[in-house]
């Protein structure tokens, strides 16, 4: 039983989750920082960089619109820190193995010429 649970926890999927986990939470306070100087310097634009107390006509929108504008700021992070990075690298071992033109080049063809006239002789 003790020999399943560890092989369960050696096992790739498990380590690698793990890694990604302790990873995603030091990425997170990194995005945090980022988001907060963002939305300071929305604020310094807007005259204020927490819109929670807002509410036109009575209608409490603010806090909607520091978490939106948090979100899309941590969504323009994630894609351009990670995504797009990790799409290039991707395009880039893709093309790296995919085979070339398989056709021979024009020496090549010039000596297989060469080679089967003189085995025709």
């Amino acid at each position: 039983m003790l020999k399943g649970f560890k092989d369960f926890l050696m096992r790739g999927n498990v380590v690698d989750l793990a890694v990604a986990v302790v990873i995603a939470g030091a990425f997170g306070k990194v995005i945090e920082a980022f988001v907060t100087v963002i939305v300071d310097l929305v604020g310094k634009l807007g005259g204020t960089p927490n819109f929670s107390a807002w509410a036109p006509g009575g209608i409490h929108i603010g806090d909607f619109i520091t978490v939106l504008i948090s979100f899309v700021v941590v969504a323009a992070a994630v894609y351009f820190v990670v995504v797009a990075p990790m799409n290039a690298l991707a395009a880039r071992r893709k093309a790296a193995e995919e085979p070339g033109n398989d056709a021979p080049s024009a020496e090549v063809a010039l000596l297989t010429e060469i080679r089967d006239s003189l085995r025709a002789r």
